[in-house]
């Protein structure tokens, strides 16, 4: 009985190590709120099981090769955790199967991981160094495969129960990944999110024209009509859209050490040429910077898993770019990054771009570059022969790159001191944002010197939030206030800014939008028409305005109600009130990110041909 004890040591051994670590970097390194002791039983449950099961698997097959197979699966589900600790510093996320799939952005990465790294990180791998010496010390195990099996599908049986006690219709939620990995653990997650991964890439094979018929339809009924004051107003003038990477809205008119962080937006927004919308919101998942690109010139959501841009770049799209160039524009995207990263290369001839100006048309040097590529100046500077050759009336997306995390910037290029937290994150966050604005300022001045300012409409966005929820504490300090998920929610304001030269109307409106509504506002004040009609947004400039605006994750925020992580709160007072205030709200907001969901993973725009028209015939695979 003792050999035997002995001999099974080394999968228990393997076990206890693989799930303590599952469970402490689960339970103390990822913000999972940890309410009540039922739940820290449900994520007990969770690491054990999951892990128990895939161990057991192990014991199939060759007797000789078990404990290799032990020491080897737990290699992989350890790089597994770690993979999700690094992601989830800097994202707040965890990873799903197609972004492990975006290996062309890796290489882009290094400055970020490494900030990211932390030397408490070496325990993770401690159990392993412990386990290659005993492995053959133990011998081969000697037990009942199958009762071992049972035991841990006992384990995962009572965790699936006692979580759907606790949180109800929880395999729905697939969009709330914090809620998933609490209740089911990290590795069960990922199980669950492999199987999401096979159901969608089948949802394509089985679409029909039926689904986008009723889609049609839904967004005809909450689409709000367009200003008809507006409608045209900029027909035929250039359109610059300027992607203001990682800006959120907390920074516009603040200062640091008495000097403005903004000063050029901050003057922008003052101009009669300029429409200021101080309640508009980045609706961001996964894909961030690529997301945001997606959703305005689309006026679809992003996925809840992954990036559109990888993950159904062949599909057809009715997008801005393609729009524009059929009435007569020519249409570039200026961004000074490799080429694929974010799969732009094959995603922008699906949105109709006819030129990418990617990094090989710049010349980068270490000099001219930090963090994530060429500096901002520099970028705008360069971009400005390429612009001269655009046939106009042209559309021009430019993709800025300074303000990135981990917010890198050289001394002489410091505007403005950083600030004084115990954040270095948060501290540098405030000068990347200063030089990002004066960038802009001399991009304006290049585009006024080559008289191209009087005859262009100029839309400026923040595409996602640059301060993740991880640095709440340097965020309160700054703010003046505590952050709960109420201001975690208001801090995804991002800047939107329409300045259209001349106008002399400009004004700041309050209505509540994101960057779903971009696209319908400038066809709007271009008098240019979509006839897919499948359009999620509405006219920023609307008279009637819906004052409703979802987020990837399911959060919502209308004109009284806030919505978030499955708290509902009342806007005046920021206090959490009652669930039945928003259960309306939740439902529709649920009911569009599926709609929008399924018409990518349907593919179902491809049965609209170019009149609007939507065919009757059934999909020919």
């Amino acid at each position: 009985m003792k050999g035997r004890r002995l001999k099974n040591s080394y999968l228990v051994l393997t076990w206890l190590t693989l799930t303590l670590k599952t469970y402490v970097v689960t339970r103390f390194a990822f913000s999972l709120e940890i309410e009540n002791f039922m739940q820290e039983i449900i994520l007990m449950l969770a690491c054990g099981g999951s892990i128990l099961f895939l161990l057991c698997l192990c014991l199939f097959g060759n007797k000789k090769g078990i404990n290799s197979r032990i020491f080897i699966t737990n290699l992989f589900l350890t790089i597994l955790l770690y993979f999700n600790l690094i992601y989830y510093r800097f994202f707040n996320d965890f990873i799903t199967i197609p972004v492990l799939f975006q290996t062309d952005n890796a290489s882009d990465l290094g400055s970020s991981i490494i900030s990211l790294l932390n030397p408490l990180d070496i325990l993770l791998v401690l159990d392993l160094g412990l386990l290659v010496p005993l492995k053959k010390r133990f011998g081969e195990i000697k037990i009942k495969k199958r009762k071992i099996l049972l035991y841990s599908l006992l384990v995962i049986a009572a965790n699936l129960v006692l979580a759907n006690i606790e949180r109800p219709q929880l395999l729905t939620r697939s969009f709330d990944r914090n809620m998933l990995v609490k209740n089911l653990g990290v590795f069960n997650y990922q199980l669950y999110d492999a199987y999401l991964q096979t159901k969608t890439s089948m949802n394509r094979a089985f679409a029909d024209s039926s689904q986008i018929g009723e889609i049609v339809n839904y967004t005809n009924a909450i689409k709000k009509p367009n200003n008809e004051d507006l409608e045209g107003i900029a027909k035929g003038k250039n359109v610059f859209v300027i992607s203001m990477e990682s800006t959120q809205n907390f920074v516009i008119n603040e200062k640091i050490e008495g000097q403005d962080i903004t000063p050029f937006l901050n003057s922008l927004i003052k101009s009669k040429d300029t429409y200021y919308f101080n309640n508009f919101y980045h609706q961001t998942g996964q894909g961030k910077t690529s997301d945001s690109e997606f959703l305005f010139e689309n006026s679809l959501y992003g996925l809840p898993r992954g990036a559109v841009f990888f993950t159904h770049s062949q599909n057809t799209f009715k997008g801005l770019p393609s729009l524009l160039s059929q009435s007569g524009y020519s249409t570039a995207v200026f961004h000074a990054n490799n080429e694929s990263f974010w799969n732009r290369d094959v995603m922008y001839k699906s949105l109709g771009y006819h030129q990418y100006f990617s990094d090989e048309y710049y010349d980068i040097t270490d000099e001219n570059s930090i963090g994530w590529g060429l500096k901002d100046d520099i970028f705008f500077a360069q971009s400005m022969q390429y612009l001269r050759d655009l046939k106009q009336p042209f559309y021009a997306k430019f993709i800025t790159l300074t303000n990135h995390f981990p917010f890198s910037l050289e001394e002489e290029d410091e505007l403005i001191p950083e600030w004084n937290s115990e954040d270095g994150t948060v501290n540098r966050y405030f000068t990347t944002v200063r030089y990002e604005d004066e960038s802009l300022k001399k991009f304006f001045e290049m585009i006024k010197k080559e008289g191209l300012y009087e005859n262009s409409i100029f839309i400026l966005m923040g595409d996602h939030y640059g301060i993740s929820s991880n640095h709440n504490e340097a965020m309160a300090q700054f703010l003046g206030k505590e952050i709960t998920p109420f201001q975690e929610t208001q801090l995804q304001k991002v800047p939107m800014i329409v300045h259209i030269p001349g106008i002399n109307n400009g004004k700041t409106i309050k209505n509540i939008s994101g960057q779903i509504d971009v696209k319908p506002s400038i066809l709007n004040l271009l008098g240019v028409k979509d006839k897919t009609d499948v359009t999620f947004g509405s006219d920023l400039f609307t008279e009637y305005p819906d004052n409703f605006t979802v987020l990837r994750d399911g959060s919502f925020i209308t004109e009284k109600y806030l919505y978030t992580k499955n708290r509902c709160y009342d806007k005046q007072t920021e206090l959490e009130i009652d669930g039945q205030y928003c259960k309306q709200y939740a439902e529709r907001a649920q009911k569009e990110l599926n709609a929008s969901d399924q018409v990518i993973y349907g593919d179902l725009l491809r049965f609209i041909n170019q009149t609007g028209y939507i065919s009757d015939r059934s999909i020919s695979n």
